[in-house]
């Protein structure tokens, strides 16, 4: 009985101003919500194409944005439930106690989890790469097949599917962005007359510019930079091509057999291509400038 007087001695305490504030506190809540989904729609980025990778970077930020809303949206409710409370004649203390070791235990229990999601955003906000793009991580080099605020999966050379914690991700190179850049460095023998040698490689370089097969291929290029190097070897010539992203490989390939058959046809003695060293936009600082960190030989 004593319960039950307790009770309805509290809810005769009610008033209309208890009422009123209630009533405020949650439109107050309803208009915070309001404010917050508009907030969080800035996130999204509508797809400028039909691309596989233009859509998969609008479902990106749209998921980001309603993890942000449904995040936001309950604390906006949890706060504004914890402010009613107390109209009722409730002591809420008790409550935000447990609330307070409930968040400690789940902040000790979940930090690497939430250390990944944080990272998530901000790959995913700052466009640091999408579903499509080639990338470097760390040891691990490949296409990213899947992306989410937690994980990023890679799938590698070798067809293997590898799954990396965004919290992991450090230093990441993107391999796909804008263009790739690859430079071919030709060595021949000192005695051949150096201009004769540069046509040639001009005519190989001119016949690729002007191949409408690989012209899809070609942002710049091939150019002929001129001496590389020159010692009791030989000289070393090198040319450079920017290509599409990711197509580097294969124009490298094709640059190589044009001017093996330049050197054929004039029936000349060409030692070989020595390497072909591929550079993305990220690691250049000027046109000609010496490979930087990230470039690789093959």
């Amino acid at each position: 009985m004593s319960a039950i007087s307790n009770s309805f001695i509290r809810w005769s305490e009610f008033t209309v101003p208890n009422a009123l504030r209630v009533l405020g506190i949650f439109l107050v809540a309803l208009i915070l919500n309001r404010i917050l989904r508009v907030l969080t729609n800035l996130i999204v980025k509508p797809a400028a194409s039909k691309t596989r990778g233009a859509q998969a970077r609008e479902q990106q930020t749209r998921t980001v944005a309603t993890v942000l809303y449904g995040a936001g949206s309950k604390v906006v409710w949890a706060l504004a439930i914890l402010t009613a409370i107390p109209e009722f004649g409730i002591n809420i203390n008790p409550v935000v106690a447990l609330a307070g070791l409930g968040s400690l235990a789940l902040g000790f229990g979940a930090q690497n989890l939430v250390r990944d999601v944080i990272s998530g955003f901000y790959i995913i906000l700052e466009d640091q790469y999408a579903v499509g793009d080639t990338v470097q991580i760390g040891a691990t080099e490949g296409r990213v097949d899947h992306l989410t605020l937690r994980r990023t999966v890679v799938r590698d050379a070798r067809g293997a599917l590898v799954t990396i914690a965004n919290g992991d991700v450090r230093t990441v190179a993107n391999l796909s962005r804008d263009w790739s850049q690859a430079f071919a460095d030709v060595t021949f023998s000192s005695s051949l007359p150096l201009e004769r040698v540069l046509k040639l490689l001009e005519a190989a370089a001119g016949g690729l510019r002007g191949d409408p097969a690989w012209a899809p291929a070609l942002v710049d290029g091939p150019r002929v930079l001129g001496v590389h190097a020159y010692d009791s070897n030989g000289c070393t010539i090198r040319l450079q091509v920017r290509t599409a992203p990711t197509r580097q490989d294969e124009v490298a390939r094709e640059l190589r057999r044009r001017i093996q058959n330049e050197f054929q046809r004039e029936a000349l003695p060409l030692r070989d291509v020595q390497r072909v060293e591929i550079i993305h936009a990220p690691a250049m600082r000027s046109e000609d400038e010496a490979p930087q960190a990230g470039a690789r030989t093959i």
